[in-house]
């Protein structure tokens, strides 16, 4: 963990952001919760909780901001914002397998973009985005079905 931290403080430091009490939190939580997304608002509320002064565009801004220096990634599941601490600093564009019983993400080691290029002869593609949802290895040993995850 000590690693991870000081790879964002000197990502901070080399975007020149300031390592705020505030911005140490966050990353500590983060880091904290780094193998599974969480909701913005369960950040807010932390964060919240730990300086009652803050505000939430404080909170929202400070993790835009480590989206764009690559602190974080950010996605969207069922309209909902959810963030995690970046898993590999040194490979930013990578794809995940997230766990839709425990939330677990586990990060895949390819890009299925060459697939997909070569289907499209003469088309420019301008972006991507790639998500496998399923069950992990360990809820599925569990017991835990498909059929579970629809009814939750």
């Amino acid at each position: 963990m000590a690693e991870s931290l000081s790879a964002a403080v000197a990502i901070l430091k080399k975007n020149k952001l300031k390592l705020t009490k505030q911005r140490h939190a966050l990353l500590e939580f983060l880091l904290t919760n780094q193998g599974h997304y969480t909701d913005v608002v369960t950040v807010d509320a932390f964060m919240r909780t730990e300086f009652p002064g803050m505000s939430h565009n404080t909170v929202y801004r400070n993790l835009k901001e480590f989206e764009e220096v690559g602190i974080v990634e950010q996605n969207t599941e069922q309209e909902r914002a959810r963030v995690k601490y970046q898993c590999d600093f040194h490979h930013q564009h990578h794809h995940h397998f997230i766990c839709q019983n425990c939330g677990k993400v586990i990060e895949l080691q390819m890009c299925p973009m060459d697939f997909f290029t070569a289907q499209l002869p003469g088309c420019e593609i301008a972006g991507h985005s790639f998500e496998l949802y399923g069950l992990c290895a360990e809820c599925k040993a569990a017991g835990v079905t498909e059929a579970a995850l629809v009814k939750n």
